[in-house]
């Protein structure tokens, strides 16, 4: 057999399960990290419940993502799982899932674990939005998500740094409602509306237009060009706030036409 007819006849197995993502439709990605609990507490011992060294390596990791050749017009990181919002014009890889999601999980991967100097794994998925209220919708669920699974954590290592044990903390925890989590780590003198936004809220980053100072080459006069930048937003606002933010995001997107 030739190769060429090797090559048609064995591309069918490879491609069968081929799934694109329509015209029109929104993208957002999730990436998680693998058996990240081990790696941040056991391999690298990070401080618990936050440490800025993690939050920096997530940052990176998620600003390598949006500049690796991908239209994203959005990044957002809580915890050890990052989120991108890409150009509903997006067309690379023909808008095959199986290249998203391999792609992109490589990639991450590789940015965290040369960052960190020991080798880390992302998982990824791909949600398909058709509208633009269903993407606000998406980032405020990861943006709630990163307020509860932060009191959680502030309270549960509250807890175990009291000498309690992972059992007694999990279970002392278990149906308490939030008021009376607040109330719990206030009797350790932590009220938690004065923690880190980033901690409770997560980390952004979209692109910006700026002013950046030059010379032009032909006359040489000094002249301002018009450059874009990646801005990290550690402050990110709340619930319908926040919504608007990722509302205004998109709106620019479709009034550039890009």
């Amino acid at each position: 057999m030739k190769f060429d007819e090797l090559d048609k006849k064995m591309r069918v197995f490879e491609t069968s399960a081929d799934l694109c993502v329509l015209p029109g439709m929104f993208m957002v990605a999730r990436l998680d990290g693998r058996s990240f609990t081990r790696l941040t507490k056991e391999v690298c011992q990070f401080e618990a419940p936050f440490d800025e060294r993690f939050r920096d390596l997530m940052v990176f990791t998620a600003k390598s993502l949006m500049t690796c050749g991908f239209r994203v017009l959005y990044a957002y990181t809580e915890s050890d799982e990052i989120s991108l919002l890409f150009d509903p014009a997006e067309q690379l890889f023909g808008r095959k899932l199986r290249k998203y999601n391999s792609t992109l999980a490589g990639e991450a991967s590789a940015q965290f674990s040369l960052r960190l100097g020991k080798p880390a794994c992302f998982d990824c998925r791909i949600s398909q939005l058709p509208t633009s209220d269903l993407v606000v919708d998406y980032f405020r669920w990861r943006n709630e998500d990163a307020a509860r699974n932060a009191l959680n954590a502030w309270c549960y290592w509250t807890l175990r740094k009291d000498g309690q044990t992972e059992q007694q903390a999990a279970n002392r925890l278990l149906g308490l409602p939030v008021s009376e989590k607040n109330e719990l780590l206030f009797q350790y003198g932590i009220n938690f509306n004065d923690l880190p936004s980033w901690q409770k809220r997560g980390v952004g980053l979209y692109w910006e237009e700026f002013d950046k100072p030059s010379v032009n080459p032909v006359t040489n006069e000094d002249v301002t060009a018009r450059r874009r930048r990646i801005r990290i937003e550690f402050d990110l606002p709340m619930k319908d706030d926040y919504g608007q933010l990722v509302r205004s995001i998109i709106s620019q997107c479709q009034t550039l036409g890009t």
